[in-house]
């Protein structure tokens, strides 16, 4: 007979409390913000790294925004020649593969390029 009450007592209680509020959830977080609030092309590639930021100008000079830049497809980058040096990339289809990649991922919501956070400055002595 008790087993069968518990789950009216938690029924009750849940009805109890308004689903719109947040009052079991903390609104605060214990680290800084470390995602750029505007990302643009230079951003997001430096938050891809492995050198792909050496194609900022290009990638930027030819697709103007970062938008423009997530729907681009493989054989787009590959007329631009992205990836092509070797000394840049090891492999020559690596940084186009990494740009796709991260694109794909930003599209969804799984990834941000993160900004590096201000070192701080040594103080002197004087």
């Amino acid at each position: 007979m008790a087993w069968r009450k518990i789950p009216l007592l938690n029924r009750n209680l849940i009805s109890q409390i308004p689903f719109n509020s947040n009052t079991f959830f903390a609104n605060y977080s214990s680290k800084s913000n470390l995602y750029p609030v505007k990302v643009g092309i230079p951003e997001f590639l430096n938050g891809i790294g492995n050198g792909v930021e050496t194609y900022a100008e290009k990638l930027e000079a030819e697709f103007g925004d970062l938008q423009n830049l997530l729907v681009a497809r493989s054989m787009k980058l590959k007329k631009l020649n992205v990836g092509a040096d070797p000394k840049v990339c090891k492999h020559v289809s690596k940084c186009r593969k990494l740009i796709l990649k991260y694109a794909h991922k930003y599209r969804l919501g799984l990834w941000r390029p993160r900004i590096e956070p201000p070192k701080p400055t040594p103080k002197t002595n004087k």
